[in-house]
Formats: structure tokens, sequence, C-alpha cells
């Protein structure tokens, strides 16, 4: 990894299919031991029951309200400033409860990449 500065773009916003809008702030191949987004969720959305093999993810809420649920632990209210931990494995999805999206880094290492995510079919 060269020293450098990334400028943000959110021109190179996209849907991902898990349900968010996703910015890839970092994640390269030069720098494998973490990756950071920028992610957005639209008010009354829900992503989908998930999991990442292998990657600790965290989330920082940056703006917004939500509700997380993570493992078997029931939805918990997200707010600015939170954390929230997700070891690999663990099965993930956030809400939308607020009127403004739901904004919030996901950082994660190793660095993620789409091969890791695991959407969990049949669960509501």
């Amino acid at each position: 990894m060269k020293p450098r500065i990334k400028k943000y773009d959110i021109s190179r916003e996209y849907f991902f299919a898990e349900g968010c809008f996703i910015t890839e702030l970092s994640n390269t191949p030069d720098d494998p031991e973490v990756s950071i987004a920028r992610v957005r969720v639209e008010p009354e959305k829900r992503t989908k029951w998930h999991y990442l093999r292998g990657v600790t993810e965290r989330y920082v809420i940056l703006e917004g309200i939500g509700s997380v649920e993570v493992g078997n632990l029931g939805p918990q209210v997200v707010n600015v400033g939170d954390t929230v931990m997700i070891p690999p494995g663990e099965r993930q999805r956030i809400s939308n409860t607020g009127e403004n999206n739901l904004i919030f880094l996901a950082i994660c290492s190793p660095r993620f990449e789409e091969s890791v995510y695991v959407e969990i079919r049949g669960k509501q």
C-alpha cells in the first residue's frame, strides 16, 4: 500500500442486492486488511438477512435511526454514534425506522468481497 488520499465521489454509489446503496470508500487488493464503505438505507427499507463468510463487520451509524438484528439478539435501536459489532458468520440485517436516510460506515476486516456475502433465504 502506498500513501494516498482517496476522494469521496457520491457518483460511485451503487445499489447492492442486499437492499441498500453502497459507496466504496476504501476497498482495494493492495489494502487487504480492511475495507470501508458508506451505506445508505432508504426510509422504511430493510436489508436482507445475510452473513459474511470469514469477515468481521462493524457498522458506525452516521445519520438517521434504525433497528439492527445480529445473531440471536432481538432488534436493537441504533442512533448516530453507535457501533454495531458483527462477528464472521453471524446473521444480520438492518432497518431504517426513521423518516430520513440511514447512513453508516461498514468497516470490514479482512476487506469485503462479494464472494463472502451469503444471503439467508427463507428468513423474514
